[in-house]
């Protein structure tokens, strides 16, 4: 019979958190930010770090500038490291079964600060209904990291617009919009069609919004030449309020724009140049594919967001009938 203290040596026991301390620090390439990502403080992640150069006998991460990079040990270790963390949490989802009806499960969702704004609330009030004891972590949406949270599975699913994923992204296309040009109704330009020269003689409040599509804009601006007059920068939350009451104009998600202008308080003009479309994605990750939660979720978010934007044409188109009625009487 084996000894059972020869066994444990000859296989010693290897803990799994020092896998993911190195696939964090892969990924952010920081020990602080991996840290920050794994909620250890930086002594405790030095410490794994250090566990893991003993038990392998190599650095696997030297400093260089601001960034740690993976010596060659590292590097032929990532990928059997990856594996076993995604083998490990497939076979432990599949065995897991999920009710929405008793499930007490922290989603963590990476938003867009233009999706948490037009979605978020629809989201909680469904599933406070559907999923009463769950629980949603929302974290601004950041393309690179947030493809890589969900990844490594520090995320579960991201919504907003991400123009580039990796092959093991699961991408559900919830809905398409554009930017337009947000202006007050009795603005000076409301009833005319919005020229390149229009444009050029706007003065703009400038929205900020996390994701690339006002990065579109920009570009535009610096191909053409083309330099709108700024007259202050801000979040994209006040600007609705900034244009209600000035002839500031905002550069603006129409579906975004057409959800606040319930009172008929602004005109929605078209841009005179043109733009890919904004491709409004629920994005979750083929390693956790096997996860009814996740998948669950993901239905219940491109729902929720579809619905939103249906409810909001289907208002306008009412609010417009109704204007055009009362003109026709009068």
């Amino acid at each position: 019979m084996t000894n059972s203290r020869n066994v444990s040596n000859t296989y010693p026991t290897l803990d799994l958190n020092l896998l993911r301390v190195f696939c964090m620090i892969w990924d952010l390439r920081s020990l602080t930010a991996a840290g920050d990502r794994l909620g250890l403080t930086q002594p405790a992640i030095s410490h794994a770090l250090r566990r893991l150069r003993e038990r392998v006998g190599d650095p696997l991460f030297v400093r260089s500038t601001n960034r740690m990079l993976p010596t060659d040990a590292a590097i032929r270790l990532h990928e059997p490291f990856d594996q076993a963390l995604t083998i490990i949490s497939r076979a432990i989802q599949e065995h897991t079964a999920f009710d929405p009806l008793t499930t007490e499960r922290t989603f963590r969702i990476a938003m867009s600060d233009v999706a948490e704004v037009f979605a978020l609330p629809q989201l909680m009030t469904t599933l406070s209904r559907i999923a009463p004891f769950a629980r949603v972590d929302v974290t601004p949406l950041q393309p690179v990291a947030s493809v890589n949270a969900l990844r490594s599975g520090e995320i579960d699913l991201a919504i907003g617009h991400i123009r580039d994923t990796d092959e093991g992204c699961i991408s559900c296309e919830a809905f398409r919009d554009r930017l337009i040009c947000l202006v007050r109704s009795t603005h000076p330009f409301a009833k005319a069609k919005l020229t390149r020269k229009d444009f050029g003689e706007l003065r703009f409040f400038y929205a900020r919004m996390t994701g690339p599509s006002h990065q579109l804009v920009e570009q535009w601006l610096v191909d053409h030449e083309a330099s709108p007059r700024i007259a202050g920068r801000g979040h994209f939350t006040v600007a609705a309020d900034i244009v209600r009451a000035s002839d500031l104009a905002a550069i603006f998600p129409e579906v975004v724009a057409r959800s606040l202008n319930r009172p008929r308080d602004f005109r929605i003009l078209g841009l005179p140049f043109e733009l890919p479309p904004i491709e409004v994605k629920v994005i979750s990750h083929s390693r956790f594919a096997a996860d009814m939660g996740i998948k669950w979720l993901r239905d219940v978010a491109v729902d929720v967001l579809r619905q939103k934007v249906a409810a909001g044409a289907s208002a306008n188109r009412r609010s417009a009938s109704s204007a055009a009625s009362r003109r026709t009487r009068t």
